[in-house]
């Protein structure tokens, strides 16, 4: 393997935090245009709302895996047990807030990432939520969330299309 240049992330971590930032502008690309009153209307019988969406991936996502997991922050840690269900947005809480907070949580995930090696051991698990740890490094902390982060995009790809029949990725022959 390649070692990284002085300052610059190892060049596995760098192709793996491609990928995931490409996910987050399709998260961020797709909800593009939606006014308020449609990223907060939950389309599916689950009850999720776009918005809802958008703030689980900025603290059940970016900051946990990366702040609480990967770092092991303890502010982050602490935070964990206080934040209300990620899923829900108040409705006093304009949807430019939940966004610049989904942007605020990948950045700070950005440096952690890169100046994390692939190869680092989680800082932290919590043993009493989710029984024994089934991922041991950075880089499978970070295939864990561009997947998580894909799927995330998939799920709002269908309900903006249910919504006025926008799609984001349409190929034309």
């Amino acid at each position: 393997m390649t070692e990284p240049s002085a300052g610059q992330p190892d060049p596995e971590i760098a192709a793996l935090l491609d990928c995931l930032t490409g996910q987050r502008k399709h998260i961020l690309g797709i909800l593009d245009g939606l006014d308020e009153a449609d990223l907060r209307r939950a389309v599916l019988p689950s009850g999720w709302s776009c918005l809802g969406l958008v703030r689980h991936l900025a603290l059940d996502v970016e900051r946990f895996w990366f702040g609480a997991v990967l770092a092991g922050d303890p502010a982050v840690i602490a935070a964990l047990a206080d934040e209300p269900d990620a899923w829900l947005v108040d409705p006093d809480v304009p949807a430019a807030e939940v966004f610049d907070a989904y942007r605020r949580e990948t950045s700070l995930a950005d440096a952690i990432i890169t100046a994390t090696p692939a190869d680092t051991a989680p800082a932290w698990w919590p043993t009493d939520l989710f029984g024994k740890q089934n991922i041991h490094t950075h880089r499978e902390i970070l295939l864990h969330v561009i997947a998580e982060t894909a799927c995330h995009c998939g799920h709002l790809d269908a309900v903006r299309e249910l919504i006025d029949g926008h799609r984001w990725l349409v190929l034309t022959g």
